[in-house]
Formats: structure tokens, C-alpha cells, sequence
């Protein structure tokens, strides 16, 4: 278990949208695992920035507002906050958390469409767009609604049709109407907007993705797809009031565009670098994010790592590459890209415009956040999707972590408590017992290390959870409390490696259950220069079972995990949905 020294890492989640708290498949596909993955690598010592803000342009943040009764800049100023409230509810360790309506991004994603156009990637064109004469204006395609052309839903929006799931074009609805008002007083006309011409990077942006061999599968077969059914040249500005302006090279409104602005899915990716200038504004240093993003400025030493749900890949993989390789500036191009599945929701899919599932603030509502963070990472929809039930999750978190880590944990010390007065004992010579748990760990120390630089979740979760469950083991061959009837001297040994053990599960256990790790270790009386999981740290498993200094004082934690119970789940069941 050797490490090549201390690199930089940026990490970047999918940016949440403004319009509502995000559910639990939100947080189990995109900032979850990237926060997991930030804290490891923080504890193996490396300089990790972890980026996310809210993503606030867009016609639902428009109609969310507009149904509010609100101005949409105090709509999106009240749910960034709710959204951080709920990160901060689950211990996500942003760096920073920022928002895509802040002027950083607006500047960069006008530098961006100015020298893409330049480069001949952007140009104006004229397009047929659906107008309603009843409200005055241009309607971009989730304002339009109507019937779908290929399956007849009567409700579909006009840039997708929820039944089916096909993209669509606002112009090809039947009996289409507005969003807005309702009117059905609408007829096609003739507008101008601009367009990236993505088509023209077809073959640059495939032998990026081709090379990028060493991304997870999901990723890399959703971008060929994309690749193979050809590059489109997409419309990039759209007609609302709320987004970032369209200007010229001087910074005045690009004429014949005063009344549009970017299309949400080109600055939005632009945010991650915008957001990297706020925190690097917000930390005293306002040149400190070049060093992340300009490989000119030393960002080529960085390894960038995106985290996201499977929908939002082709973006990350083909739209936010043709901006930044086409703008042919020295920007940091993705280096893995982790996309995931869909957590599934008793036969659907979890909903925010549906309401379908469990929030973020609800599930906070209801148990900790550690709860909710081991099930999500243990069931993390990786190779498929994976289905939330309460059963599952009742059975998990009786299973793992009530019963393998909380049970263990609070049996060791206690009887450290009550038979050696709570300090470690320094009596006994290790035997077999402590000779099998070293073994034991030197296997498994270093496969839950390659998980975590794998980004394979589920087997993270395992792993750690194989690791308690070998601590049990260890206590059921040493036998402290047999032992103690006769020996106390080798009752101690028992004791002692034990509550090393517990030292040690606290640690692996930081990632993914932060509190419930940080109680443990500072039940133990854990230096917070020792919580680390650095290869050094975790190289002498000998040592690691016999680190704690012998007389040291630890207390009992209070209880770790409670189990969840039958009447729980069944309200709950009642309360939200799905059978219990």
C-alpha cells in the first residue's frame, strides 16, 4: 500500500437544480459518492477541492417562481439556501457551494460563447419557435405543452414527453398551448438564435472519449451512443428573462438578442469553473482557482474526477467538452467521470416535479444522516438501478450498522469500562486470535483502498462493513469474557485489540458515516493527527491493533445506531408510499 505523494484533486457532483430539495436518488447519484470519495482522499492525505452550486437558470426556476408569486432572483435566493441547509443536514463536505446565477458565471460563459464564435463553433440561425400571441412573446420548449406526436400523451412538454421519453421539438406538439397562461391562441414564427455547432467536433470529441479508456463503463457507452447517432448542432440561447445575457466581444447586448439569454445546459457546466472563482474569492485568493482549471497556470497536474447521474453524461461528455476544447484554451478537460443509475422507487423513478419518493429534508426528518448515507452507498445504483424499499433499508441498517459496527463497538467498551476501568489494559501475550485478525486486515486494508480509488461504491460499503464483521470474529476466538474467569492478564489481550479495532473501524468508517465515526473516535480519545487513512497509516496493521498507549482512557459512546422497527417502517410505508 504505497502511494506516489500528494496530488491534487478536484472533485465535481451534477449541480443540483434550484426548483425544490433534492430526493434521495439526487443525492445517491451525483453528491454523496462525490463527498465519500473527497473525504477518503482527504484522509489519505491528498489536496482535494470538492465543487458544487446550485443550477438556477432555466424555464422550470422561471414557472416555479412565477407560481410562487415571487421574482425569480428571490425564488432562487430561498431554495439555495434550503439546498444548502440540506447539504449541510448531510454532513456533504463542499469546498464550496455555489450558484450558477453569481456574475463569475456569467463572465465566463460569455468568454466562452465569444471565443467559440471566433472559432467558427457558434453561429446565428434562423429556427421556426412557437409564439403565443395572448402573452406577447416567444415560448422556449418546457413553456410549451401539448400532445405528444409519437404516443398521444396530452401532457407532454415540448423539449420531452414524459410517457415515452422521447425528445421533442416545441414546433411538432399537436394542439400545443402555453405554460404560461394556458392560451391556445399560439402559432409558429420565425426567430434567430445561436447555435454550437457540435456536429463540427464530431470527430475531435470522439477521439477524446475513445481514449479516455480508463472511465467506468456507464459513461464511456452513453457517450459513444451519443457519438455514433452523430453530433446535432444545438440552439443555445433561448427567449426568457432569467439566465445569463447574450453580449457582444465589448459587453453590450448582442443585437437582436436583448430579450434572450444562454441556454441553461451551456453555462451550467460553466459554474463548476465559475463556482471555483467564488470559493477561490471567498478564501482571500482570487487567482487560486487557475491553478485548478488553466493547465497553463498548474492545473495539468490536477486529476478531475465529475460525479453524476446516467441523464446528465451526454452534457459532460459531449456538450461541456466541445466548449472547452473548442474554445482551444488550456482548460482542465474531465479525467474520470462516474455516472450512475437511477435509485428506483417502488416500480419508478424518484421525482421531484412528481413528488414521488423521499426527500432530503424529510429523511433528516426522520433518522440521522449517517443512516441514510451508508444505505445509499451500500445500495449505490452502479452496474444497474437499484430499488429503494423500506424492508431494505430496515434490514440494512439493523444488519451493518446496529448490529456488525454499533453491537461491536459498544460491547468492547463497556467491559473495558466495567472490568479494567475504562483505560486500556497492558497485560497478556497475542496469540492465535491476534494473529488471524492481522492477516485478516492486511487482505482487506488494501482492497478497501483500491475500491475507493476504483469508485466502486457497493464494494467500498462491503468491504468496510467485511472489516467490522472480522472484528466480531476476532471476539468470538478470543474470547475476552470466558477468559477473564480464569486469566485476566489474557482477557486484557482481547480487550485491548479490540478496542484498537473499534479505533480502527472508526477511521474506515469516516468516509461514509462521518458521525457515527466521529463519536467513536472520540469515545477512544483519537488524535485528530491519527483519523487518517494515509498509507503509512494504514501500512502496520500489527501496529494498528496495539496503537492505542496501554493505561489510555477511553469512555463508552453513547448507543451508535438504533434499530428501526417494524411500526416505523409501516408508518412510514403510510406516510410516504410504497409497501412497508
Amino acid at each position: 500500500m504505497t502511494d506516489t505523494g500528494k496530488r491534487r484533486i478536484l472533485v465535481t457532483s451534477a449541480l443540483p437544480y434550484i426548483n425544490g430539495v433534492k430526493h434521495l436518488g439526487n443525492l445517491a447519484g451525483s453528491m454523496l459518492p462525490a463527498d465519500v470519495y473527497a473525504r477518503f482522499q482527504r484522509l489519505r492525505g491528498h489536496d482535494v477541492l470538492y465543487i458544487c452550486a446550485t443550477d438556477e437558470h432555466g424555464t422550470p426556476a422561471e414557472l416555479a417562481a412565477q407560481a410562487a408569486g415571487v421574482s425569480v432572483r428571490a425564488y432562487c435566493d430561498e431554495q439555495h439556501e434550503i439546498q444548502k441547509k440540506a447539504g449541510e443536514g448531510f454532513a456533504l463536505s463542499y469546498d464550496h457551494f455555489g450558484r450558477s446565477s453569481g456574475e463569475e458565471n456569467a463572465r465566463l460563459t460569455q468568454h466562452f460563447a465569444h471565443v467559440l464564435e471566433a472559432n467558427g463553433l457558434i453561429e446565428e440561425r434562423a429556427m421556426k419557435q412557437v409564439y403565443s400571441i395572448d402573452d406577447g412573446r416567444f415560448l422556449p420548449d418546457r413553456y410549451v405543452e401539448g400532445t405528444c406526436p409519437h404516443c398521444e400523451f396530452e401532457k407532454a412538454r415540448g423539449d420531452q414527453c414524459d410517457n415515452c421519453g422521447r425528445l421533442l421539438d416545441p414546433v411538432d406538439l399537436i394542439d400545443p398551448y402555453s405554460a404560461v397562461s394556458g392560451s391556445k391562441n399560439v402559432e409558429v414564427r420565425e426567430t434567430r438564435h445561436l447555435f454550437l455547432r457540435q456536429s463540427q467536433m464530431q470527430d475531435t470529441i470522439r477521439a477524446w472519449v475513445e481514449a479516455s479508456e480508463d472511465w467506468p463503463q456507464l459513461a464511456r457507452s452513453i457517450a459513444l451512443k451519443w457519438l455514433d447517432e452523430g453530433l446535432r448542432d444545438r440552439a443555445i440561447t433561448r427567449d426568457l428573462s432569467w439566465g445569463v445575457p447574450v453580449t457582444s466581444p465589448d459587453g453590450s447586448p448582442r443585437e437582436g438578442f436583448e430579450n434572450k439569454v444562454f441556454y441553461v445546459w451551456f453555462d451550467a457546466p460553466v459554474e463548476y469553473i465559475g463556482a471555483t472563482e467564488e470559493w477561490s474569492k471567498k478564501i482571500g485568493k482570487p487567482d487560486e482557482w487557475r491553478k485548478w482549471w488553466r493547465t497553463d497556470e498548474g492545473a495539468d497536474d490536477v486529476e478531475y474526477i465529475q460525479f453524476m447521474g446516467k441523464d446528465n453524461v451526454a452534457f459532460h461528455t459531449v456538450s461541456f467538452p466541445v466548449t472547452i476544447i473548442g474554445s482551444k484554451e488550456p482548460w482542465k478537460l474531465v479525467d474520470q467521470l462516474k455516472a450512475f443509475n437511477w435509485v428506483t422507487w417502488y416500480g419508478g423513478k424518484f421525482s421531484t416535479s412528481n413528488k414521488r419518493g423521499v426527500f432530503m429534508d424529510q429523511a433528516l426528518d426522520l433518522l440521522p444522516a449517517d443512516y441514510w448515507r451508508w444505505y445509499l452507498i451500500a445500495n449505490a445504483p452502479e452496474g444497474s438501478d437499484a430499488a429503494f424499499t423500506w424492508e431494505g433499508f430496515q434490514a440494512s441498517i439493523n444488519s451493518d450498522l446496529a448490529n456488525v459496527l454499533g453491537n461491536f463497538v459498544n460491547r468492547i467498551t463497556k467491559y473495558c469500562a466495567s472490568k479494567f476501568d475504562g483505560k486500556v489494559p497492558d497485560a497478556g501475550q497475542p496469540d492465535d486470535a491476534e494473529a488471524w485478525i492481522i492477516t485478516e486486515l492486511e487482505t482487506r486494508l488494501p482492497q478497501l483502498v483500491q475500491h475507493y480509488e476504483n469508485m466502486d461504491f457497493r464494494k467500498v460499503a462491503a468491504e468496510t462493513r467485511a472489516i467490522w464483521a472480522a472484528g466480531n470474529e476476532y471476539l468470538t476466538k478470543a474470547e475476552p469474557w470466558v477468559k477473564y474467569k480464569s486469566s485476566v492478564d489474557d482477557a486484557a489481550v482481547g480487550v485491548r485489540t479490540g478496542l484498537n479495532l473499534a479505533a480502527l473501524f472508526g477511521i474506515v468508517a469516516q468516509p461514509i458515516i462521518p458521525e457515527a465515526a466521529k463519536m467513536i473516535l472520540d469515545a477512544i480519545g483519537i488524535p485528530e493527527k491519527n483519523r487518517t487513512m494515509n498509507a503509512e497509516g494504514l501500512g502496520d496493521v500489527a501496529g494498528l491493533i496495539d496503537a492505542l498507549p496501554h493505561g489510555h482512557a477511553i469512555s463508552p459512546p453513547d448507543v451508535l445506531f438504533r434499530k428501526i422497527e417494524d411500526d416505523q417502517v409501516a408508518e412510514w410505508s403510510e406516510a410516504f408510499g410504497g409497501e412497508g
